[in-house]
């Protein structure tokens, strides 16, 4: 017997095991790929549309209990919110933190903010800043 003979013929018991495995396949990987577009559509929006207000640390000047800290924020007009520093030890143990306020009209807000510490702090550093 040939290998020609043994063949179902085309069509008539359905579609072959190979046939529905792509089309399991193509189902899977179109659910895959929404799913993926859908959660790159949700980190672009917390990270463009959260965005109202940012600042950065200038400088900062160390003294015996406080750390005085030179700070821009820029936001969006009318929007308040703060800001939240911190401050550790040359052991890196954190010695302050404080959240500092800003609010009005202003979108540029370059100040110098006094940051109390339980020991000599070696560092200032943002930890964030958030909208109201």
């Amino acid at each position: 017997m040939s290998t020609a003979s043994t063949r179902l013929p085309e069509g008539r018991y359905g579609r072959s095991s190979d046939e529905r495995a792509d089309h399991r396949l193509r189902i899977a990987g179109a659910v895959f790929g929404a799913l993926l577009l859908a959660l790159i559509g949700y980190f672009a929006y917390h990270y463009v549309g959260q965005s109202e207000i940012s600042g950065e640390v200038i400088s900062f000047d160390a003294k015996a209990s406080a750390v005085d800290v030179h700070l821009e924020v820029r936001k969006d007009s009318g929007t308040s919110g703060y800001c939240t520093v911190r401050s550790q030890a040359a052991d890196g143990s954190e010695v302050g933190r404080a959240d500092f306020r800003f609010g009005g009209d202003a979108t540029r807000i370059d100040k110098v903010v006094t940051l109390r510490t339980t020991a000599r702090g070696s560092t200032a550093e943002l930890l964030g800043c958030h909208a109201d």
